[in-house]
Order: C-alpha cells, then sequence, then structure tokens
C-alpha cells in the first residue's frame, strides 16, 4: 500500500510538470512580446492550482520573443511541504526586460522593431511636442486671412519624426548604462542588449540623412537655422550629468522650431514675435518635463542624474507655477506684437486654463498620473495652435467686400 500511495504522489506531480510545461511552449510559439508590467493577465478563476510545488499559476500564456529556457531550482522544505521555485531566463536577451508590446508589433516585422523602438514610434507624444512650436510659427507667420501653408507642415512634421528619433538615439547612446540601472527606461532597446552601439549608430546616421533631405527643402536663411539646432541635440543627453536643469537645455532644444517655422515662411526672422514664442516654449517645455522627471527621481537619486524634478522637490508645483505663468505672459506678448485679435488670445486662455488643471490636479508621487499629465500637453499645444489659426481667418482677414 505505501508503495502505491508513493506511486500516485509521483503521477500526480508528474502530471502537474506537463501541464506546466505545457503552458511554457505554448507560449514560445508565439510570437508577439508581452510586457506582464503592461498587460493585464486575464481573471484568475481558470487558474491551474500547483499547490505541491507551492505555486498557483493562472491560466494566460505570456508570449516572450527569445527561446525560453525552463530550469528548476534546489527544492527546499517549508511547513511540512515541499516546495519547488521556477524561474525562466531569456538567454538571447539579457536583460530580463523584453521590448514592450504596442501597436508596432502588429505593422513590422521582428528585425525592425529595436529600431522603431529607439525612435520612440510607439510614442508619438515626443513627436507633438517638438511638432507644436513650428506649427505655431508656420502659422504666425501665414499671410492675414490665409490658413498655415500645409506643405510646410507635412514638412515639419517629417522632420519632427526623423529629429525626435535622431535626439532618442542619441540620448540612448549616451545613456545606455545608466538606463540599465532605471526600471522605466532598463527595457530600451541599447540598455537591453537588442541593438548594439553601431546599429544605434548606423540608425542615428540614416535619420540625420533623411533630415538633411528635408531642411533642403526649405530657403537658405532656414537651412542655416535648422543646422545651428544640432549643436543642442548633440550636447543635451549630457546636460543631466553636469547640471540640475537639464529641463532648461531640453525647452532651447525642442522649441527650436519657433524660429525655424517662421524662417522658413519669410526667409528672415521677425525677433519681436519670435522671441516671446521661443520663451513661451522653453517655459512650458519646463513644466511638462519637469512632471515628466518625477517618474524617475527614486532611480535618478542611486544613478546620479540631476533634473529640476530633484532641484524643486517639495517645491516643484510653486516653482512650475511661476514657469506656466511666464509662458502665458509670453505668449500674451507674442500676441500683442502681432497685433492679434480675441480669437487669438480666446486660445491662450484656454492654455492657461489647461496649466491649471495640470498643476492643481498633478499626483508628483504617481508615475502613472505624472506620465499622464505630460501626455495631455499635446492638448495644450493643439490649443495655441488653433487661437493662432482662428484670428488670422476672422480677425486678421482682409475686408473683401466692396461697396457698389
Amino acid at each position: 500500500m505505501q508503495s502505491v500511495a508513493v506511486l500516485s504522489a509521483v503521477c500526480r506531480r508528474w502530471r502537474a510538470s506537463l501541464t506546466l510545461i505545457d503552458l511554457v511552449s505554448v507560449s514560445c510559439v508565439s510570437q508577439a512580446v508581452v510586457d506582464k508590467s503592461l498587460v493585464a493577465p486575464e481573471p484568475q478563476g481558470n487558474a491551474v492550482d500547483f499547490t505541491s510545488f507551492g505555486t498557483k499559476l493562472p491560466a494566460t500564456n505570456y508570449a516572450f520573443r527569445n527561446e525560453l529556457t525552463f530550469s528548476l531550482l534546489k527544492p527546499h522544505w517549508s511547513n511540512g511541504e515541499r516546495k519547488r521555485q521556477f524561474s525562466t531566463s531569456c538567454p538571447k536577451q539579457r536583460a530580463s526586460t523584453p521590448l514592450p508590446l504596442s501597436w508596432l508589433n502588429h505593422v513590422l516585422p521582428d528585425r525592425l522593431l529595436p529600431y522603431a523602438y529607439l525612435m520612440r514610434l510607439d510614442k508619438p507624444i515626443g513627436t507633438w511636442l517638438l511638432a507644436w512650436p513650428c506649427f505655431w510659427s508656420i502659422a504666425i507667420a501665414a499671410p492675414s486671412g490665409s490658413l498655415p501653408d500645409l506643405h510646410l507642415l507635412a514638412l515639419f512634421a517629417t522632420g519632427s519624426i526623423l529629429l525626435r528619433g535622431a535626439g532618442c538615439t542619441v540620448n540612448d547612446l549616451w545613456d545606455r548604462d545608466l538606463d540599465r540601472q532605471v526600471e522605466r527606461t532598463k527595457s530600451r532597446p541599447l540598455a537591453s542588449g537588442a541593438l548594439s552601439a553601431p546599429q544605434g549608430i548606423g540608425l542615428l546616421g540614416l535619420q540625420l540623412l533623411l533630415g538633411l533631405g528635408v531642411l533642403l527643402q526649405l530657403n537658405d536663411f532656414s537651412q542655416v537655422v535648422g543646422a545651428a539646432s544640432l549643436a543642442l541635440v548633440a550636447t543635451y543627453p549630457l546636460m543631466k550629468r553636469i547640471t540640475f536643469w537639464p529641463q532648461a537645455f531640453l525647452g532651447l532644444t525642442f522649441n527650436w522650431g519657433a524660429l525655424l517655422g517662421y524662417a522658413a515662411v519669410h526667409g528672415s526672422l521677425d525677433w519681436p514675435i519670435v522671441l516671446p514664442l521661443y520663451a513661451h516654449g522653453i517655459c512650458w517645455t519646463l513644466v511638462y518635463d519637469t512632471i515628466y522627471a518625477h517618474q524617475d527621481k527614486d532611480d535618478d537619486i542611486v544613478v546620479g542624474i540631476k533634473s529640476t524634478a530633484l532641484l524643486f522637490g517639495e517645491n516643484t508645483k510653486a516653482w512650475l507655477s511661476g514657469f506656466a505663468a511666464s509662458s502665458i505672459g509670453f505668449l500674451g506678448l507674442t500676441g500683442y506684437m502681432m497685433n492679434a485679435g480675441v480669437p487669438y488670445y480666446a486660445g491662450v486662455a484656454a492654455a492657461a486654463c489647461h496649466y491649471t488643471w495640470q498643476l492643481t490636479d498633478v499626483n508628483l508621487g504617481s508615475r502613472q498620473d505624472c506620465l499622464a499629465k505630460f501626455v495631455s500637453n499635446k492638448w495644450f499645444g493643439a490649443l495655441v495652435f488653433t487661437g493662432i489659426v482662428a484670428d488670422k481667418l476672422v480677425t486678421q482677414a482682409p475686408n473683401v467686400i466692396e461697396l457698389c
């Protein structure tokens, strides 16, 4: 009888092991990449009970890109029950943080995915934040009564995608060792080992070459103004190592389009108009990127990265309120210098309301809320742009009605 009991126990554990291996095998067949931190598991109602091994696994198949190896660790005893712990490892991707799942996985072949993630194509908010100052400036430079030049808007949209991607590539090349130590960034392609540094440099060269093709379609003066921004793009990633104000340098870089857009329309710069617009953009960047930096403040302290989030600390909202007020003031000055009317100032007022909502509602201790407020700034840019375009069409439209 004892032999039968022992044999029965062995069979039960063997069946449990087979079921567990089946789950892993099904996962390995899938080609999708799933990050457990981003995808919620299915309800636990149909969970498979592995109590004899001291764990309970949900009947949800998690898929990983690389072939998984399943290893059985040394068993140990606890509370009179024999328990075994299992672990998974990805031999091809050492940083146990697979690339996140996004729409890119459904439209691009596997070999291109790391390059797309390096360009942050899955997160278009950065492109919006880079494009809006360009769009504002193009709209301000448009003739009275006219919409912004659609050809220029398309060129600058393309350029924003390329330049933002190039900036992210430069940033990740500089920071790949630091990124491995930060929870939010350790899955980036260069930090995780999905791409090598030479591959990143190759992608950077391609993006700069395509960006040059866009720049050469503008007038000569614009080409000089555009080329001048490359120094800022190249040096910005270093600022977080030497100053607590890297967000200010990001503002100088990301809002260069406030100068370039106007130059592309007129072949010159009207400094009384474009300088306040540029200053507004810098203050705006200080607001949204400081909120963004609060996501990483704990990790930044450990690895020695500086930011305005750490500099301002508990006084962050007071500082950001000052930058927001300055931003609105510079927008008002821009409108005054261009003889704007009611629609423009209505857009400015709407933008001020957006600031108020952001700064009163944001929870700087919540990574999720900081990210949500950061992403919402694409609508801030849209409000300002709408006010400029409406003002051009309504207030500054020429009188075409002739009295007979």
